[in-house]
């Protein structure tokens, strides 16, 4: 492979052309991971790109003492230690001289944790989908240290990603990683900085700069995390607000589900990139240290979550970023009965409602009282769910509402392209209900 002026502008732009590659995740519960310095620039990019957070994995090269960009091995938080042992035997260093670099690398990876991360904690990654993003992989051992430790905090999956990568280290580092993405895999390879027009060092600055800007701001706007105090419980959310946005819609997840699960937070982005506010809650929070007696009292209370949801509402309009926007529910499974329980009380404010694979049936003796459009989004092979919707359709007698059949679909949306399908349905039914910014409304976030 030839290389003028370098395959990559910078980082930046290997970041774009790194996250070109990585759309089939968009999507997926993933927490991008950068590997500093130089992947924090390439890994700000992708992550916004895919609508994830952005974290570090600290993790330092031990360099050969004369050649310190030659890994003879690496370090990574969690007490993670790799070793190249053919690069020692080459280098001709001793157990002594290995130990005086990896203790020296070892002070800089405690400085560096303290100094990015500036008292944020590490993102939870238990469960989860880890992308691993570095701005290019010579010999591959940080990369290896780092997955290894990622496997060890719990991660479900690890996804490699690199802009560049030596051709011989790909089967390689197949080993530690479940999949190995990247946007070159040359066969002639001397150095990372070949492949880039500007490859200048990052600085620590940098890096704090990008990891603060991710903390606060999503792909298409300000977000944050949110506790809602209410008189018994504190209610864990998520708000994004986009550019001067033109409602803000809460989405109700149902029993067993909360603010992250991956197919509410794919919804978000959805609606926020088309510049609706969202606020993804966790309802069912238990008000006292005891648990109730049954899931069922714990997950589905209809009374006392539709409550909630009204005392949200209540929170939403005392802030100033929300206080002028209208209220749109986004209600999934039982969280839709709950959506349909609130907008059914009298002094509500809400002005539009969709239900995916929703349980009107749950709020049977309110359906009447709804008196706001109500989009009903079904599984076209979700036939239990889908009998349910036909019946409450009977009972929604005060308002405007339509069935929607996703095609293929089943209960969860898993089959590829429906849960798509069905958030553009939803992203349609309300910038109908809001077509417009609310007049005179600032754009939200902005200096923050």
């Amino acid at each position: 492979m030839s290389v003028d002026n370098g395959s990559f502008a910078d980082r930046r732009d290997a970041g774009r052309q790194l996250a070109a590659r990585l759309r089939h995740l968009r999507g997926h519960d993933i927490v991008v991971v950068a590997l500093p310095r130089g992947g924090v620039p390439v890994g700000f990019e992708v992550a916004r790109a895919l609508g994830a957070p952005l974290d570090v994995l600290l993790v330092r090269k031990i360099g050969v003492p004369r050649q310190p960009e030659l890994a003879m091995g690496a370090i990574a938080e969690g007490g993670i230690r790799v070793v190249n042992d053919e690069t020692v035997w080459l280098a001709q260093v001793d157990q002594a001289q290995f130990a005086q670099v990896e203790a020296e690398e070892l002070a800089e990876l405690e400085r560096r944790g303290h100094l990015f991360r500036q008292g944020r904690p590490r993102i939870g990654l238990s469960g989860r989908m880890a992308l691993v993003v570095d701005d290019g992989i010579a010999t591959g051992a940080t990369a290896r240290a780092a997955c290894r430790a990622l496997r060890a905090a719990g991660a479900q999956r690890i996804v490699l990603a690199t802009p560049v990568i030596a051709r011989d280290r790909v089967d390689q580092l197949r080993a530690d990683a479940d999949e190995v993405i990247w946007a070159h895999a040359p066969q002639e390879f001397v150095g990372v900085g070949q492949f880039y027009a500007d490859f200048t060092q990052t600085s620590d600055e940098e890096v704090v700069d990008l990891l603060r800007q991710a903390s606060t701001t999503g792909p298409s706007g300000w977000a944050t995390d949110v506790e809602i105090t209410l008189a018994d419980v504190r209610l864990p959310g998520r708000l994004a607000l986009p550019p001067s946005p033109r409602a803000v819609v809460v989405l109700v997840p149902g029993s067993g589900s909360g603010r992250d699960s991956p197919r509410g937070r794919y919804v978000a982005e959805v609606l926020t990139a088309a510049g609706l506010a969202t606020l993804l809650l966790d309802l069912a929070v238990p008000a006292s240290p005891v648990l109730p007696s049954t899931p069922q009292d714990q997950d589905f209370d209809l009374a006392l979550l539709a409550g909630r949801l009204t005392a949200v509402d209540a929170w939403l309009a005392a802030r100033p970023e929300t206080s002028g926007l209208p209220l749109g529910l986004f209600g999934a499974s039982t969280g839709a009965a709950v959506a349909l329980a609130a907008a059914a009380e009298p002094a509500s404010r809400v002005r539009a409602i969709v239900s995916r694979g929703g349980r009107p049936d749950l709020a049977w003796t309110r359906l009447p009282a709804v008196r706001v459009p109500t989009l009903l989004i079904v599984g076209e092979q979700d036939t239990r769910v889908l009998e349910w919707n036909r019946w409450a359709r009977q009972r929604l007698t005060g308002c405007v509402h339509r069935l929607d059949l996703v095609p293929t679909a089943t209960h969860l949306f898993s089959e590829p392209g429906t849960l798509a399908q069905a958030a553009r349905l939803a992203r349609d039914w309300f910038l109908d209900a809001f077509p417009d910014a609310p007049d005179g409304e600032a754009e939200a976030g902005a200096d923050r």
